[in-house]
């Protein structure tokens, strides 16, 4: 029989981190799986060096930053995380559950469990251009996991939502130029977001759209087309293409699991923010929704102490409390 645990959180993204440790405030006996050979989630994956401003006493700082803090805490309590382990089943069984791991390469069982998840596997909305696959060994990225390497270049970013413009506005202070690329007239990320784009360098091209890209030399030369006025094109040579289009997930389709939950195209199902069908089985982060629900880090961190204390009063009623970690004997 496997080890018993009485909280396994499943996901080390930033929430599930967090999740993690505060779980370990708690005196909790948890484990931390995470499907990817890194910690991080789309933070440690897609935008390292992207300063993150909607998380509270951090703004500005880095999602490396972020996530090496939220690593520090969880090596209080020397907090197990398994790397690697992918959930493809989850039972409950009475009052416990069992998740496989690895298509049965592991079995655990917990008391409990905690998913932060995400929405799962990512993959780029693409560019569509003919020649999409070989320009990606010619200056066309979906990330940018190292601004120091776009110093002294020519570099347009595509996209008008939150990683484009911050992006951009990040790299007008490396790059030799920087040209935002936007199909419509205004950008939709944070209104302070936009004012430090309008305060930058960074050339915007609106309303624009990428028609063609063709590699000449050293240099990707674009042809830009208006999509109001299709007789307008412009051609635009830089030495690297960055696309900010966002990302499609895997959504519900890869967590085939035997458990009965409700799912909708924007997520699992949750009450009182973070309860599941399942007693016992908690959601925090993006993979969950509800009415009004936003996807933003910060939210995940209030949802984590709601699910950590929510399973303890499942398994230890006698335990239940709000937690509050001035109140917790922590040396």
């Amino acid at each position: 029989m496997s080890e018993m645990y009485d909280i396994i959180v499943v996901g080390a993204g930033p929430v599930g981190l967090f999740a993690g440790y505060y779980a370990s405030l708690r005196d909790a006996k948890v484990l931390l799986v995470e499907a990817q050979d890194t910690v991080g989630g789309q933070v440690t994956t897609l935008y390292p060096d992207k300063k993150i401003w909607d998380v509270a006493g951090l703004a500005g700082e880095t999602g490396r930053h972020l996530i090496d803090g939220l690593l520090n805490q969880t090596k209080r309590f020397d907090l197990p995380i398994h790397t690697g382990w992918r959930l493809t089943n989850l039972v409950k069984d009475g009052q416990t559950f069992e998740l496989e791991i690895n298509q049965g390469e592991e079995k655990l069982q917990a008391k409990s469990v905690i998913l932060a998840t995400g929405k799962g596997a990512f993959e780029p909305r693409r560019l569509q251009v003919e020649n999409e696959a070989e320009l990606l060994s010619e200056g066309l990225s979906y990330s940018a996991p190292d601004l120091a390497s776009f110093a002294g270049q020519r570099v347009a970013v595509l996209g008008g939502g939150d990683s484009a413009v911050d992006l951009a506005a990040e790299l007008a202070d490396i790059a030799k130029s920087t040209h935002l690329i936007h199909r419509r007239d205004s950008f939709r990320a944070l209104e302070q977001s936009v004012k430090a784009l309008d305060d930058s360098s960074v050339i915007k091209k609106t309303p624009f759209k990428v028609d063609a890209v063709k590699k000449s030399g050293d240099e990707l030369l674009l042809t830009l087309a208006n999509p109001k006025d299709d007789g307008q094109k412009e051609e635009l040579a830089v030495d690297r293409l960055v696309v900010q289009y966002g990302f499609k997930t895997a959504g519900q389709a890869e967590r085939d699991w035997a458990i009965d939950l409700d799912w909708n195209r924007a997520g699992l199902l949750v009450e009182d923010l973070v309860k599941t069908k399942q007693e016992g089985l908690f959601a925090v982060g993006d993979l969950t929704t509800y009415e009004d629900h936003i996807d933003l880090i910060a939210t995940g961190f209030g949802q984590a102490p709601a699910a950590v204390n929510a399973a303890i009063a499942y398994y230890a009623p006698e335990l239940a409390g709000p937690g509050h970690s001035s109140s917790l004997n922590i040396k």
